[in-house]
């Protein structure tokens, strides 16, 4: 296992998607700022907090499980905004598609670590 939660590949996957939503909600209308805007940022950016706080429980199987299922609700969220901010006609189809697709592989990942916790255990030293 890696060394650090900034070294899974869910996490840098988690990452750049909360980051390309920050991007794309700068374009947001105004009147979304503490609504839609608010929302996406912070559902996006829950993922990473809750994998990184579940690497952490790792040693627990079921913490670390409850974490990553914490961070796979968060992930949902982040899609059911993307919904509305696509029904609202502020992403493209395109766009709404290609951040449903790395939400989606995030969500895959997320879910192999809670039926696997396993895997996620460290190492004796």
């Amino acid at each position: 296992m890696a060394g650090s939660f900034r070294d899974l590949t869910v996490f840098k996957k988690a990452f750049s998607l909360a980051m390309e939503v920050f991007e794309i909600t700068k374009t947001f209308p105004s009147e979304e700022k503490y609504a839609l805007t608010d929302q996406l940022r912070r559902s996006s950016r829950s993922v990473c907090r809750a994998i990184g706080e579940g690497y952490r429980k790792r040693q627990y199987p079921k913490h670390f499980s409850s974490k990553m299922s914490d961070a796979d609700m968060e992930n949902s969220e982040t899609q059911i905004s993307l919904d509305f901010a696509q029904a609202c006609d502020y992403l493209t189809i395109e766009k709404y598609n290609e951040l449903i697709s790395k939400s989606e592989e995030v969500g895959r990942m997320i879910n192999h670590m809670v039926e696997h916790p396993e895997k996620s255990k460290p190492r004796n030293r």
